[in-house]
């Protein structure tokens, strides 16, 4: 691919904003992205959910949160999200293959207390947090797939035998553009 994920999740998000912030415990997170800033887990319990909290927490405003393992996200996937939220007071959540993206979502501050709880009680599941708000907008995999593929956009790599098929997949859309 020839370039990070990191990078690339960082370039589809900037092309929306320049507010970005890095949620990272690592030691060295902040010298993997220059001029952006580095916030830590403001809980002690581990689990994505907590990134999300924090994420929430430290920009106290609506908030695009993006994996860095998804190397194919859009910054028009991103945009419509951004649009969708307008009218939405908890979560806007895409549909991919799997279900809904909770990790590529736009969070109100309205979520901060809902996901609070759900730390609280133990359940960090990402794919139950949705259930608990009293609303959210489900942007659906037919809207999703007007954009690119849901497959590719939602693919992460969370593995050697990942990031070898999320490389073939970059080479592949290389070789269509040319």
């Amino acid at each position: 691919m020839g370039r990070r994920i990191l990078d690339l999740v960082v370039a589809a998000a900037r092309a929306i904003t320049e507010n970005i912030v890095l949620i990272s415990n690592s030691a060295d997170a902040d010298q993997w992205l220059s001029g952006v800033p580095v916030a830590r887990d403001v809980r002690p319990e581990r689990g994505s959910l907590v990134g999300i909290h924090t994420a929430l927490s430290v920009t106290g405003t609506r908030t695009l949160v993006l994996a860095w393992d998804m190397p194919f996200l859009s910054p028009e996937l991103l945009r419509l999200l951004v649009e969708r939220s307008e009218r939405e007071q908890f979560a806007v959540i895409p549909e991919g293959p799997s279900g809904l993206e909770p990790f590529c979502a736009l969070f109100t501050q309205a979520c901060l207390p809902v996901i609070a709880q759900a730390i609280d009680e133990g359940d960090l599941r990402a794919t139950a947090l949705p259930l608990r708000f009293p609303s959210f907008t489900r942007v659906s995999s037919s809207d999703v797939a007007a954009i690119d593929d849901p497959a590719r956009l939602f693919f992460n790599v969370n593995s050697a035998a990942d990031l070898a098929t999320a490389e073939r997949m970059a080479e592949a859309i290389r070789s269509r553009r040319q």
